[in-house]
């Protein structure tokens, strides 16, 4: 890690998001492989189908092959570009300004019981791209009660609405 990305981490609380590979801020592996595999899949079928309809039952394979492979390279870099339209250090110093002026705030609790909420709305939103707060709510509040990589005090009745402003957030972006 260069040291203006040592610096950054110390001043803003914020991990640069480095490639591994690269050493590149604004990283985001999970994007890119939900884009990859998600592109590989359709390209790869729908590359089959029209290989195999242009060029007969042979190419039908390797028409599925070609497909997948320039899919998963064209969702990869479409899930790149998803995931790196959200900025979680800007997201996070934005919640941290606001919280304090959202209706659900409650003054006994901090940012800090706040921020896994939020930062579960905005890294959600990436996840469920295509679709509403409303058609994945249960498999958000799941994933709130069962995985959270930072446990919160909060219950899903209380974090529901600091996720969903998070999410509406970079929906209206």
């Amino acid at each position: 890690m260069a040291h203006s990305d040592k610096t950054h981490e110390k001043v803003t609380g914020a991990d640069p998001n480095l490639d591994p590979i690269s050493g590149e801020p604004g990283a985001h592996p999970f994007g890119v492989g939900l884009g990859a595999a998600v592109g590989g899949a359709t390209a790869g079928v729908l590359g089959g189908i029209a290989a195999g309809a242009v060029s007969g039952t042979a190419a039908g394979p390797i028409g599925s092959v070609v497909g997948a492979v320039v899919g998963g390279v064209a969702g990869g870099l479409a899930g790149k570009g998803i995931a790196e339209s959200i900025d979680p250090t800007v997201e996070d110093a934005y919640w941290r300004a606001n919280h304090t002026a959202r209706p659900y705030y409650d003054p006994s609790r901090t940012y800090d019981d706040y921020e896994p909420a939020y930062r579960h709305g905005w890294e959600s939103r990436s996840k469920y791209e295509d679709k509403s707060f409303d058609d994945v709510e249960s498999d958000l509040q799941h994933d709130w009660e069962t995985r959270q990589a930072k446990p919160s005090s909060m219950s899903w009745e209380k974090a529901r609405p600091a996720t969903r402003d998070a999410w509406d957030r970079l929906t209206e972006q």
